[in-house]
């Protein structure tokens, strides 16, 4: 897709890889809608970039609601929506408010952009949704449940996307970065540092990832190469991926 001139709305923009893709897209001449739940940090990037802030909560079906008719009232058209906010979740399986935040935000936020966006696409013949996933969606997180169950979630929501509307104009991508240099990595613990710290890129190369993948339309975006090796290895010998991770749990018990 072209950027330049393009209607590009990021939610979780506020820091991280939304504020790396507001600035990247922005540089190269998209006119950018911020939404976080940051207010001020949203402020920031919107007055950085040239953009429009919308701060609020674009997992609710009203926050969705109201960030989609602000930036189309802004914006004309919506061409690129990246449904970037995603939250850690619940540590534990016990932590019932947790899994249900995970929920909320990691997968149903894009069903209701999705469910908001489509009518206006599909007349028009044309839209770019792009879900921030994580290498969590094609494998797992250890120590982490309901990030790893909610982000197959999003991946499989965007799979469905591209299977159902793919050929009438809908442009599917899922972005699957394993570390990234994020107050999120940061509050990983002792699973993140084991196995993700060591090959943790900034938020600024994987939105030049992003950025070069967009043209492509290919669904799954890999700031991490080395994931498309794990994802078919798991595919080909589950038993045998299973019993890495085990391994690898077994060294955050020890």
């Amino acid at each position: 897709m072209e950027l330049q001139g393009a209607g590009v709305v990021i939610t979780g923009a506020g820091h991280g890889i939304g504020a790396a893709l507001a600035r990247r897209f922005a540089a190269g001449g998209a006119r950018v809608v911020v939404n976080d739940l940051d207010a001020g940090a949203a402020a920031a990037v919107a007055a950085e970039v040239g953009g429009l802030a919308l701060p609020g909560d674009a997992a609710s079906a009203e926050g969705v609601r109201a960030l989609i008719d602000g930036a189309l009232t802004h914006l004309g058209d919506i061409d690129l929506y990246c449904a970037n906010a995603g939250v850690g979740g619940a540590p534990t399986l016990a932590d019932e408010a947790g899994w249900e935040l995970a929920w909320q935000v990691n997968v149903m936020a894009h069903v209701r952009a999705a469910e908001a966006l489509l009518p206006r696409w599909l007349e028009r013949g044309r839209g770019h949704f792009l879900a921030t996933v994580s290498a969590a969606g094609l494998l797992t997180m250890l120590g982490a449940p309901s990030y790893a169950v909610t982000k197959h979630g999003a991946l499989a929501f965007a799979e469905w996307l591209s299977a159902t509307y793919g050929d009438r104009g809908i442009t599917v991508q899922a972005l699957c970065p394993q570390g990234v240099r994020t107050a999120m990595l940061d509050a990983s613990g002792d699973a993140g540092k084991l196995l993700l710290e060591a090959s943790a890129l900034t938020p600024e190369e994987v939105a030049d990832t992003v950025a070069a993948a967009l043209d492509s339309g290919k669904i799954l975006i890999l700031p991490h190469p080395e994931v498309a090796g794990y994802y078919a290895a798991r595919a080909a010998d589950p038993d045998g991926w299973l019993g890495v991770m085990r391994h690898l749990q077994g060294k955050l018990d020890g």
